[in-house]
């Protein structure tokens, strides 16, 4: 995986399904994010994105994470945060979005 690429694997079970992302989350890579997610089925699930192998986050990355909540919660579903790295932390801290994600270790 070079700098520009992103890899993402998609883990359901009956409560929750995780999206691990893994690379950087830019404006080239968040349309392979949204492929991966887009047919995942919410309803009364929680959609967890596992963000400890990202690299770096652009604003870009904020929108995608911030679309997924809002589908989410139109599907009677969740969007929880885990292992957000520092630098995604940031992002959101200083866009005032933090507040919007449960945090999950």
């Amino acid at each position: 995986m070079n700098a520009f690429d992103v890899d993402v694997t998609v883990r359901p079970d009956d409560a929750a399904v995780t999206v691990t992302v893994a690379g950087e989350l830019d404006l080239a890579t968040c349309p392979r994010v949204t492929r991966a997610t887009d047919g995942i089925p919410l309803a009364g699930r929680t959609l967890v994105l596992e963000l400890s192998a990202l690299t770096f986050m652009y604003p870009s990355g904020l929108n995608v994470l911030l679309g997924l909540r809002e589908r989410a919660r139109a599907e009677g579903g969740a969007l929880a945060l885990a292992g957000v790295p520092d630098q995604a932390r940031k992002v959101l801290d200083l866009t005032g979005t933090g507040d919007l994600f449960p945090f999950r270790p």
